[in-house]
């Protein structure tokens, strides 16, 4: 079983910058994918940013609205991972979401935190 903690998130301004961190436990020798999921007032779960990684294979996914933007990365351990959001905008507001899976994208049957709010707003 694996279990995930995550931390950051909070209260911004538009241009400003936030970090999510993400640490997993457990059976962590079953993951090989790990990101962020974000699901904004009204709108669908949509995929921030994962992180695959498998022997020394690493693939990493950023979606097109914070490509350039969000910037995924992970610790040596490869337990944990970190979201470092810059120039965020109102549109980033929303529930972010920490995932962890065997298979990238993580699937429903992963492990799933219960989000921690982003709110940009000046």
């Amino acid at each position: 079983q694996v279990h995930l903690v995550e931390s950051g998130g909070g209260s911004v301004q538009p241009g400003g910058s936030l970090r999510l961190s993400c640490t997993a436990s457990g059976y962590i020798s079953d993951i090989h994918c790990m990101g962020w999921y974000r699901q904004g007032p009204g709108k669908e779960r949509e995929r921030v940013a994962t992180i695959y990684f498998f022997e020394t294979t690493r693939s990493i996914y950023v979606g097109d609205s914070w490509r350039g933007r969000f910037t995924i990365s992970q610790n040596n351990a490869k337990d944990s991972v970190f979201l470092q959001m810059n120039n965020l905008t109102p549109d980033d507001t929303g529930l972010y979401v920490c995932a962890a899976d065997r298979r990238c994208p993580p699937s429903a049957s992963g492990t799933w935190t219960q989000g921690t709010e982003v709110t940009v707003s000046s």
